[in-house]
């Protein structure tokens, strides 16, 4: 009987061991992934929106969000993974505030088995292989359909002579400032006539931005046709240092810049900005599915490009209310 007894009680205690490890995986899988997002910062309209995106939908998507906004600085972005790493997150991901001086920090991450995903901006390291995939807009493309729409500006409003632009660059060594100067320079080769009078980094602000246009208007040596602005923020706070110099934006400098946040066209509407070239900011949803993909072992093209389009001023009134940033 005791024997019998032992015996009962030897399958019941089988029993719940073989229950509790056919539960482990359904509780594995249950286990919400978790995502470390380093922030550039929340220089823009077009970032704020960017972070809001990215918020919502790892909630959408019950991914635990690990957030840090790393103020423009490198330093902080690079003390952020590595206290990703510490907590052995599942999936790493971030918005480079400048191209270099990642290697070393993406070794680390790697070491440690876990993946990186690069979004919005990207990266040049030595090896390919420290990040998963890159996420967001081409940058040069932008550069270039600004570059393009001067010409056809051009064309109309300054049939003859040279055309004097000026420039207010992004965030120097960013991916966005670089790429966009690239893809600008290259587009207005077609037109001789256009020449960049001078350029200068805006990083970004709308005070920067006001502050640059400033320097630019107080040297009068020769007449400024239009400003190119890498992002919409730095054209609106150059908007507001034309008209407090006593000129009229459209009117005596041409504007066209990048972004298409919703301030760009309420000063298009307002017949301040001639034209916004959209870089969409709403990666969230697709930045989650990216690290279910990621920590699910799916092969990931190395670049995923998002569609943008151009929008002039003549379609702001009716496009402004569908903006969703």
């Amino acid at each position: 009987m005791k024997t019998f007894r032992r015996q009962l009680l030897a399958l019941a205690a089988l029993g719940l061991t073989l229950g509790a490890s056919a539960l482990t995986p359904a509780l594995a899988a249950d286990k919400p992934l978790v995502l470390g997002f380093s922030q550039v910062g929340a220089e823009s309209e077009w970032r704020t929106a960017n972070t809001n995106s990215i918020k919502d939908a790892a909630k959408q998507a019950g991914v635990t969000l690990k957030f840090a906004d790393a103020q423009q600085k490198q330093e902080n972005q690079v003390k952020a993974i590595r206290s990703y790493i510490a907590q052995k997150v599942d999936v790493i991901a971030f918005s480079p505030v400048v191209e270099t001086g990642w290697d070393t920090v993406l070794r680390e991450a790697k070491a440690a088995n876990i993946p990186v995903i690069l979004t919005d901006r990207a990266v040049n390291v030595s090896d390919p292989s420290l990040y998963v995939t890159f996420i967001g807009s081409d940058f040069v493309e932008e550069g270039r359909k600004a570059g393009k729409w001067a010409i056809e500006w051009a064309k109309k409003n300054a049939p003859t002579g040279d055309v004097n632009i000026v420039e207010l660059q992004g965030t120097v060594g960013s991916a966005p400032a670089i790429d966009r100067k690239k893809g600008f320079e290259e587009a207005i080769k077609a037109e001789p006539r256009l020449k960049i009078l001078r350029s200068q980094s805006g990083d970004f602000t709308r005070a920067k931005g006001k502050e640059v246009m400033e320097a630019f208007l107080k040297a009068k040596d020769k007449k400024i046709h239009l400003l190119f602005a890498h992002n919409d923020d730095m054209a609106i706070g150059a908007i507001q240092a034309i008209e407090e110099a006593g000129l009229k934006p459209r009117k005596d400098i041409a504007i066209v810049s990048i972004d298409g946040v919703r301030g760009a066209f309420e000063a298009m509407v307002a017949g301040k900005l001639d034209v916004t070239i959209e870089c969409n900011p709403l990666l969230g949803p697709q930045l989650m599915q990216l690290a279910k993909d990621v920590k699910a072992g799916k092969t990931l093209p190395k670049r995923i490009t998002t569609e943008e389009g151009v929008f002039a001023a003549d379609v702001a009134a009716q496009e402004l209310p569908k903006r969703k940033y």
